[in-house]
């Protein structure tokens, strides 16, 4: 019998594969029993073993970290790292078949509560979904729980883009000045080229281009402590070089080899943030921004010259227009000039219908 009544009152079911017991439980019902024994039977023909399913989160964890070591990109591997930091000690120690929707969505909350940014628990997301997709892959459970679990939105106010405008640009470039200039003309070709910073610090003197029209060419990113790897998008782009920073790249790769790096410190030293920061004084000269506000400062400066915002997001290397829209509702649109003029106009200047003097 694969349902039996205990001496207690309550029913065992097994589950049996051929003549081997494969796993067993006790309900209060028989309905309770043969819903369950149902389920497993359909799993056990689709290939999912349930006593596979009773392995603990923490046992497969690190199993599935050992074959992500090899398998993705190094910084995505440090993200994965950090589940078993994160992850709640109660989903840790449960058998991997038993955690659902509702204890991913607590892990969520809980994480959001002890302070970690939105950003930081999306990622934690997107580690926890590859790990219960691998656990299908494997035929350890059935399906990904994290599948339709969304991070909350958190009501704190989002930290927006503060760009120079150019004539401020112009400004805190001569406050750099007076402690480097070299720094400050290197900071100015940023604020000109939308690089970041780790796209710069992997810039070398091969990729200036003149032909057909003076550029760069981005195809490397070294963030601080890492090895060079692909840009963000993975894909190569070019960004132009106006006439106001064109003669400083110049300067900057004379009597440099082409594999050398073009933008270094005085020394021909890579460049590292801190040190750079310090040196023009950028808790004061910088008034109030941050460094990658020089990226969002170049985005602007194209777009308020009228470059289309297509090409605005070419030389940017944004995936989707909808990310360079951002800059153009932050200059405001034709619609919001137009408005502001009507506001500021003559009384009775704002183009209504008026009757003719004289007319009936």
């Amino acid at each position: 019998m694969s349902i039996q009544k205990t001496p207690n009152g309550r029913f065992r079911a097994k589950l049996k594969s051929g003549r081997v017991n494969v796993a067993s439980r006790v309900f209060d019902t028989q309905r309770e029993a043969k819903a369950w024994l149902a389920r497993e039977r359909a799993a056990l023909s689709g290939g999912v073993d349930p006593r596979a399913g009773r392995q603990r989160v923490r046992v497969l964890v690190v199993q599935w970290l050992e074959v992500r070591r090899t398998t993705v990109a190094a910084k995505t591997y440090r993200a994965d790292q950090d589940l078993l930091r994160l992850m709640p000690t109660s989903m840790l120690a449960l058998h991997v078949s038993a955690v659902s929707g509702r204890e991913v969505a607590r892990s969520f909350e809980s994480l959001l509560s002890d302070g970690l940014a939105e950003s930081s628990v999306r990622r934690f997301r997107a580690s926890l979904s590859s790990f219960f997709a691998w656990c299908v892959r494997e035929k350890i459970v059935l399906a990904n729980p994290v599948i339709g679990m969304t991070v909350p939105k958190q009501s704190g106010e989002v930290e927006e883009m503060d760009p120079f405008t150019e004539e401020v640009l112009e400004e805190v470039h001569a406050a750099w000045a007076t402690a480097s200039p070299h720094l400050a003309d290197l900071l100015l070709v940023l604020a000109w080229t939308g690089l970041r910073w780790a796209e710069a610090r992997a810039m070398r003197v091969e990729d200036v281009m003149q032909v057909p029209t003076p550029g760069l060419l981005v195809r490397r990113s070294q963030p601080e402590g890492q090895a060079v790897k692909a840009t963000k998008g993975r894909r190569s782009r070019r960004v132009p070089l106006a006439n106001r920073v064109l003669p400083i790249v110049l300067r900057l790769s004379e009597g440099k080899a082409q594999g050398d790096l073009l933008f270094t410190t005085e020394r021909g030293a890579q460049l590292h943030r801190s040190a750079v920061l310090r040196s023009v004084r950028w808790p004061t000269t910088g008034r109030g921004r941050r460094i990658h506000d020089l990226r969002h400062t170049a985005a602007c400066l194209w777009l308020s010259r009228g470059v289309d915002p297509g090409t605005v997001q070419a030389w940017m290397g944004h995936e989707s227009i909808a990310t360079t829209n951002r800059y153009l509702h932050f200059l405001g649109t034709g619609a919001d000039r137009a408005g502001l003029d009507r506001l500021n106009a003559a009384p009775g200047g704002t183009g209504g219908t008026h009757r003719e003097a004289g007319s009936e």
